[in-house]
């Protein structure tokens, strides 16, 4: 998967503003190579709410992100950044968890420094590790990778309680330490989004998350800035939350529901999607 993880850094590196959905399974992953995104985050926060009916709050573990991450890997060829959390301890999980992932597939791993259990970036509570912590870490991360091209991600959720000056010098911490792509989550003001790609010179990630925290930048505005990659982790799954509300409500009070009814995906396209006719043409072949 080396060309996948080259394209990332480049896409990283291309400061664009590349737009990066995530996903909660491989339909979902699926959906989004199928519309022409060029990445795909494999979001922690959409495997435990469509998973386990829970909200972000650290119930995810290891295996069930390593999981997610090889059926997805094998659904789709775009370059997958992974949600690893806090790597589920200390540095030495850290290194164990690379590894794991590494092997699952995923091109790019992103690792947070709040105190465990996590939570949302965008949720009130959070605590961080310390610095020192968080930078070991960081390098534990770094050694534990067998290719070279496997990208870390640095995610820091200082500014909620250290402050954003805190939370950039942190930052710059974890890039001297070998980040390859920088995250400061849930920053609260426009200036603040505005000053990050000045202040910090690795590529960065800005998390756009609706109904969050952060103001709303569209993915030319944060382009123009200088961000190289703009998360939109749980748009599939807050659309798909929607979707089934709308479908079965009208299901729960009409009765019935048509595929002509513009609330479903028709069956033929169901069918493409999980790829039926390759199937059908290889079950031909080994007749």
């Amino acid at each position: 998967m080396s060309n996948t993880k080259q394209t990332l850094k480049t896409l990283a590196q291309a400061r664009r503003g590349a737009l990066v959905p995530g996903a909660f399974n491989a339909l979902s992953a699926r959906v989004i190579e199928d519309l022409g995104f060029e990445a795909i985050y494999v979001t922690g926060a959409g495997v435990t709410n469509m998973h386990f009916a829970l909200p972000d709050q650290g119930f995810m573990g290891l295996h069930e992100i390593a999981e997610h991450t090889a059926r997805i890997r094998d659904a789709v060829e775009l370059p997958l950044i992974v949600d690893a959390d806090t790597g589920f301890g200390n540095a030495l999980n850290v290194h164990h968890t690379v590894r794991v992932l590494e092997r699952a597939g995923a091109d790019c791993i992103q690792l947070e420094d709040q105190v465990a259990p996590k939570r949302c970036g965008h949720f009130s509570g959070k605590a961080v590790i310390s610095a020192e912590e968080a930078v070991d870490k960081i390098k534990a991360a770094v050694d534990a990778r067998h290719d070279d091209d496997l990208l870390i991600m640095a995610r820091t959720d200082a500014a909620a309680t250290l402050g954003f000056e805190a939370a950039v010098e942190r930052a710059q911490q974890m890039a001297e330490a070998g980040a390859d792509i920088l995250f400061v989550e849930a920053v609260t003001q426009a200036e603040q989004v505005r000053a990050l790609p000045r202040r910090l010179a690795a590529p960065q990630l800005m998390n756009m998350v609706i109904g969050g925290k952060t103001p709303i930048f569209n993915a030319e505005q944060l382009a123009t800035l200088g961000f190289g990659l703009v998360l939109y982790a749980n748009a599939a799954l807050q659309g798909a939350v929607m979707g089934m509300q709308k479908a079965l409500r009208v299901l729960r009070d009409e009765r019935e529901l048509q595929e002509t009814s513009g609330l479903v995906t028709p069956f033929a396209e169901r069918q493409r999607l999980v790829g039926k006719p390759a199937w059908d043409a290889l079950e031909q072949r080994y007749r």
